[in-house]
This record gives C-alpha cells, structure tokens and sequence, in this order.
C-alpha cells in the first residue's frame, strides 16, 4: 500500500501507485452532490478565461502557456489549457473535511458495517459523473471558444480616376456631294437574241443546255435529227459519180470523133491531087469534102456534150456540199456569247426557222429601264452615274450609266424611259424591280462615318464631339445624302475639323470622359 498525503484534517488523498488500488470509505463523512463537483470544476479554470461572447473581439491566438499552471492566462497573447487532471483535482479538493481514502490491497477489502452499506456506491458514481461531466465541459466551453486570428485588413491604394471607355474617332471632312433623282423602274437584258434553228422540219434531239447557264459564241447548245440528211448526202454522192461516168463516156466520143475527122481530111487531101492529075472525078472530091467538114462537126458535138456531163458533176457536187451544209446546221449553236435567259423548245420538237429555241442575254449586260416623270426629265444627261439598289437584298448597290433617254414620252402616265446600264453582276436578273439615284447636280459638303450617327427615337439623330479634356458632347444633326466608302453627308450640326466618336459612341453619354485609341 502507497504512502498517503494530507489534505485537510478529516481527509487524506492517495496518490498514484504502480498497481491498481481501491478506495476504502470511512464513517461520518459528508454527501457530496454532482453540483458541488460540477461548480467547482467550474470554480478550477482561470479568472482570465472568458466566455464567448466576451471574447468576441479578441484576435489574439490561444496556446499553451509557457509558465507553470496557475500563472494566468492572457486573451490576447498566452490562453492557458484547463487539463482532465485539473478538474479532478479541483473536484478532489471540494470534498468535505473529515471525508478521506485510504488504500486497501485488491485481495483484502474490508467489510463495512452494516449500517453504512447503502453508500459505498455513492463515490465511484460520483467520481464517474464528475469525470463525464469534466469533459464535456472541456469540450463545450474550451474546443468551440477558441479564437481566430482575423486577417489584418489591407488598405489598397487609392486609385486616379482613368476614362470610362476606349472610343475610335474619325474627323469631320469637307467632300462633293451627289445630288440625285430618285426613280424606280425594271431591270432587263441589253440585247436579247434569240436562238433559231436554221434547219427547218427536222426534229429536236438534243437540248445541252438549261435557263441560266452561260455559254460562249459558237457553243453547241442543241441539236437536230440528222439522219435524213445523211441519207440525203449519200444519194447526192452516187450521182456525182454517175455523172462522172458520163463525163468520161463524152470524153471517149470525143476522141473518136477527132480520129474520125483526121481520117477525113487525110482522105480530102489525097483526092485533091489525085483530082488536079484528073485522076478521079470532080465529083468523088466532093464528097471526101463533106466527110471532113462532118468530122468537124462530130468533134464540135463531142466536145459540148462533154461540157454538159462536167457539169452535171459540178451540180452534184453542189448538192452534196448543201446537204452537208444542212448536215452541220442540226448543230444548233450560239450566235453570241451571254446567258441562257429563256428555253422555249423541248425534245421532240420539230424545229421551225421562225420559232426560237432559247433566248440569249447578250455578254450578260443588263439595263435598268428607270420611268423619270416628264417634269424633271430635263435635269437627266447621258453618261451621268446612277446608284442602282434593289430593296430585297441590300448586297446590291451598283454604279450605273445613263445609256439612254427615250424620246417618246408616255401619254398616260407622263413618264419616259431612262435607260442605265448595269454592270456584271449575279444579283439582278431581268424582271426584277429596282431603284435608281440618278446624279444631277455636285456640291460642295462634309461627310462623317455613318456609324458615327446614332438614331434617336423621335426620329432625329446624334452623335458624340470629343472636346476638351478628352470629354464628349451630344451634339443634335441632321442627314443628308449617303456617299461612298460608309460615309453620310451632314448638313447641319457639325463643321469641319471636329472630331466624333465612331467605335464605342453607343455605350456614352454627354459629358463622359473616354480615351482615344485610334483615329480614323
């Protein structure tokens, strides 16, 4: 059995042992309630240690302390631990006087008297609650109260005031300005040619091209049956050479017709001497005579007839060289170059010299046909330009020249024909209703970026001045014409030399200060 330390002087703590001990009770001591124990746990932790709500403000850390137990604790700089020993003890220390332990051997416990048996269980479940108690007060009032260090609050620099927006500006220019004449009007093709077969009463067999395609002068875009033709030319052919033959058969009577004619007048010669010498008749001379002249004749007929077969070959020959003239016209081919506006034959068709296959729009070139009422005709020249804009797509914009002014005005509606030309161009096709601004006149203006102009919704427009101190001003205008390169004329509200806001002018209001990254 260990040794025993006084406590007070009716009761005795046993210190630790090596070897499990238990407690031996004694008469007369006092009841000690969980309360007791459970306050003076309490009564043990530190006078600096505070409760949550007191130490709400603290930005100190909590850490052991580095003196011995007992020495305080500070809130801000050292917070002390409250241990399970520390309460035990304080709970020990709270017992009553007169109310002491002493250690018995395990194998021997006495016996208490009978009186006191009901509290020898008093203590072990005292010290069990206490112990239970002890740390879960631990737990509530150290764990959860422990105080965060807060981050030390960061003073940022105070900043200069930069501008709001980064605009693009672009200066306000003096230019010429196109007054114009607006007018309305048809588009359709300059020259329109048509396509007719030169080969008559044959049937179409081929169409190799469609409405649209574009083809080249001397394409082939259809062609006729042939084979009555080819016939034709055969037969035309065999005569040619038939003719020949005859040819041939008149040169042969020819040549006999000379040797007979030789004959004669060797045979002439001979009875004129033999007539001088008195030899034959006169009589017999003669008529060696009319042999020879004849002869003349039978060569003279020869040679004509054969003339006449020559040219029975010439007109065969001619025959053939005409069919084969109407053998290549079944090749239906382009008279110009252009595109395939319209295709009025289908197979089968039998082609007519005075019924068109297709429809060519010459190169391609178009015209607008602009109705100008007669009271301002007088102001529209030849060769002037024209801005031609169709209103279902605003990709088209074309510049234009007047062609044409017609010199019949139309008695009903008092309007004549301007004609423009168009350039090349896939967006337009003939039929299409378009719009002309026909140049009248050329004054002197200036002009800003269109999309400088912001509209407003009374119908007015506006846009941003940049002045002093790189500040902007709203500043009303009025429109005008619109001129090339995405630029508008201003006619009032502006001068030349300010400078407005192009990029970012949506975003501003009056007296807002921006920066200038580029000017236009």
């Amino acid at each position: 059995m260990g040794k025993t330390k006084d406590v007070g002087a009716n009761h005795k703590v046993i210190p630790e042992t090596e070897e499990p001990q238990e407690y031996q009770f004694k008469d007369g001591l006092e009841v000690v309630t969980t309360g007791d124990l459970f306050a003076a746990m309490l009564n043990s932790m530190p006078q600096e240690y505070q409760s949550e709500e007191e130490l709400g403000s603290a930005t100190g850390r909590r850490e052991k302390g580095k003196g011995e137990r007992g020495k305080g604790y500070s809130s801000e700089e050292e917070l002390g631990s409250v241990t399970t020993g520390d309460l035990l003890a304080s709970m020990l220390n709270y017992i009553p006087q007169g109310y002491e332990f002493e250690e018995e051997a395990v194998t021997t416990p006495p016996q208490p008297p009978l009186g006191k048996h009901e509290r020898t269980w008093l203590v072990p479940l005292l010290v069990g609650t206490g112990l239970g108690l002890g740390l879960a007060g631990l737990g509530v009032f150290l764990l959860p109260r422990r105080p965060q260090a807060n981050p030390p609050a960061v003073i940022q620099p105070k900043q200069s005031i930069v501008p709001s927006l980064s605009v693009t500006v672009a200066p306000v220019t003096s230019t010429a300005i196109a007054r114009t004449l607006n007018a309305t009007g048809t588009v359709n093709a300059r020259d329109l040619i048509p396509v007719l077969p030169q080969a008559t009463g044959l049937q179409i067999q081929q169409i190799l091209v469609d409405e649209g395609d574009r083809v080249k002068q001397g394409q082939t875009v259809a062609v006729l049956d042939s084979s009555i033709l080819k016939s034709q030319i055969d037969q035309a052919k065999a005569e040619v050479e038939s003719k020949r033959a005859v040819v041939r058969q008149r040169e042969a009577a020819l040549a006999q017709s000379r040797a007979t004619l030789a004959e004669a007048r060797s045979n002439l010669e001979r009875y004129r001497q033999l007539a001088d010498q008195g030899a034959v008749s006169r009589q017999e001379y003669e008529t060696r005579a009319t042999t020879a002249t004849t002869s003349i004749e039978a060569v003279s007929v020869a040679l004509a007839n054969i003339s006449s077969a020559q040219a029975d070959v010439r007109s065969s020959i001619a025959n053939v060289q005409q069919l084969q003239t109407q053998l290549s016209q079944t090749l239906v081919r382009a008279p110009a170059s252009g595109i395939i506006a319209e295709k009025s034959a289908q197979v089968g068709d039998v082609a007519n010299g005075t019924q068109k296959i297709f429809s060519i729009i010459q190169n391609g070139a178009l015209e607008l046909q602009a109705q100008v009422p007669a009271t301002v005709l007088p102001q529209v020249e030849i060769n002037v330009p024209a801005i031609v804009t169709y209103d279902s797509d605003p990709r088209v914009r074309l510049q234009g020249t007047v062609r044409e002014i017609a010199p019949l005005v139309d008695p009903q509606s008092r309007e004549a024909t301007v004609r423009i030309n168009l350039p090349a161009t896939s967006l337009l096709r003939p039929g299409m209703f378009a719009r002309a601004a026909i140049t009248t006149a050329t004054v002197p203006g200036i002009t800003i970026p269109a999309k400088a102009v912001l509209p407003q919704t009374d119908g007015s427009a506006t846009v941003f001045v940049l002045g002093a101190n790189s500040t902007v001003q709203a500043r009303k205008v009025q429109v005008g014409e619109i001129v090339s390169n995405g630029n508008v004329e201003i006619q009032n509200g502006l001068e030349v030399g300010d400078r407005v806001v192009v990029a970012g002018a949506g975003y501003l209001k009056d007296g807002d200060k921006v920066q200038v990254v580029e000017d236009n």
